[in-house]
């Protein structure tokens, strides 16, 4: 799906280490282990070296520290029983032995090697990635802007002062533009899923990861694919029990308490133990949930009851798509939207954030502004433009362009607040960052250029671009 051209996609084109990737060699480490992160691979036909298939349940968080690139991944071989453990990226199967992994104790959790082309190192299960791509390796390069980088904390940036010398229009344009190469590299992800599974699959497992906000992405993601199989339609409770059966969540006791939510809680574990054996192969680990950290409102189950309202009330993709052909005025996009997408008062779930947490004093949405932000610049707007696109429906893109510029500022983050300071040190515009589009513009010009150079900017383009702009 080729970008159309702007400036900022021109400047982007200019970074350093941006020349065009041979499709025949192999591709920088870097960019294999972002392929291995986002799973940018086709997923239903992974297999080892050995000829077993790979699930890959949980890819594992990045680490970066010394040791496997992927702590705490979760993979199945074959039909055996899931695996816990570390997988380390490498280009090359003899980079195991060149780097001293083998010898290395702080190894000897990996469980699987991912590398670019060959055959195994020393018995460990290994899988090459070289024709298990979903694009072509020149888009996923493109698709790349340093999502994985580790991000530098420290004194404003050389880009400060010619940003704050930039006329307020020219700036708006740049961070507008950068935010539309955003929305299409987003949408490139979704239609790359899309050419495996079909769009409406695609979407679900969009918004399911969304759900999981940065902890308990790939778990969600893992739970849409299975919703995509059953092809049932059921009840919302029924949805929830098994949505919940499957994420292994549900307490291994039942309440002895009396009143509405115990008796809420047996009624899930009721509907869940009559096709338990069924889904038994499916069910994932506790140990691939991260619980630490989460607001209350972030709670997986709490998030998988949203899910179960969607998956009950049936033709969402649809909706959707009625909502997006509509005629809206801008201030009421975000309105509009949540009405489609927050479903009524869910008797437990609008009075607790937990299964075991004390009933709440009034009742809260299952679907915030702040989440619904994230699930529109993220997911919904992007797989809209993908269709767009797709269809070579030029006026239907030019739409899911203006919806994406026009939508209201999401909730500020560390990530937004670094951004700033590197940039603006500390001091933007006023009014520059009121709609969504203009942090996240922000966050891509942060990915392209910042997390491709230190704290010191050394070899950085992007103050020089910057700087021609100015008058």
């Amino acid at each position: 799906m080729p970008l159309p051209a702007n400036l900022y996609a021109i400047w982007r084109g200019q970074r350093p280490g941006t020349g065009p990737l041979r499709e025949d060699g192999p591709p920088p480490e870097r960019l294999l282990q972002a392929v291995w992160q986002h799973q940018r691979v086709l997923r239903n036909s992974l297999t080892l070296a050995d000829g077993r298939a790979v699930r890959v349940l949980h890819p594992g968080f990045l680490n970066r520290e010394s040791g496997p690139d992927f702590r705490d991944a979760i993979v199945q071989f074959g039909d055996e029983t899931p695996r816990q453990g570390d997988v380390e990226v490498d280009l090359v199967t003899s980079g195991w032995r060149a780097h001293g992994h083998d010898v290395n104790p702080n190894f000897r959790a990996v469980v699987l090697h991912v590398i670019w082309d060959g055959g195994d190192a020393d018995g460990l299960p290994t899988l090459a990635l070289k024709s298990r791509l979903d694009a072509p390796l020149g888009e996923l390069s493109e698709w790349f802007g340093g999502e994985d980088a580790t991000r530098s904390a420290g004194l404003a940036g050389q880009c400060c002062g010619p940003l704050h010398a930039l006329p307020r229009a020219e700036l708006d344009a740049i961070l507008r533009q950068a935010a539309l190469v955003r929305l299409q590299l987003k949408a490139a992800q979704l239609a790359a899923r899309a050419r495996q599974c079909g769009w409406e699959q695609s979407l679900w497992e969009g918004l399911f990861a969304a759900l999981g906000y940065k902890h308990n992405v790939w778990p969600l993601r893992r739970l849409a694919e299975l919703a995509g199989t059953t092809g049932d339609q059921l009840s919302v409770e029924l949805w929830q029990a098994r949505l919940a059966g499957w994420s292994g969540l549900l307490p291994a006791e039942l309440p002895r308490g009396k009143g509405a939510d115990a008796e809420y809680l047996r009624r899930l574990w009721d509907a869940w133990w009559r096709e338990r054996g069924q889904f038994s192969e499916v069910i994932l680990p506790r140990s691939v949930w991260r619980m630490s950290g989460l607001r209350p409102a972030n709670q997986p189950l709490r998030r998988l009851a949203l899910a179960a309202h969607w998956l009950a009330a049936g033709e969402l993709p649809a909706r959707l798509e009625r909502w997006f052909t509509r005629t809206i005025p801008d201030a009421n996009l975000a309105t509009t939207l949540i009405e489609l997408l927050q479903p009524p008062a869910d008797e437990f779930w609008a009075w607790h954030w937990t299964l075991k947490s004390p009933r709440l004093k009034k009742p809260q949405p299952l679907l915030g502004d702040a989440r619904l932000t994230d699930l529109s610049v993220n997911v919904i707007l992007p797989w809209l433009w993908a269709r767009a696109a797709a269809g070579r429906n030029e006026a239907l893109r030019t739409t899911a362009e203006t919806r994406f510029l026009a939508w209201p500022a999401g909730e500020d983050n560390a990530t937004l607040r670094l951004a700033r300071e590197r940039l603006f040190a500390g001091r933007p515009p006023r009014g520059c960052f009121q709609h969504a589009a203009a942090q996240q513009g922000l966050l891509q010009i942060v990915r392209d250029f910042c997390e491709h150079s230190n704290a010191l900017c050394e070899a950085c383009r992007f103050p020089e671009l910057v700087r021609r702009v100015v008058p």
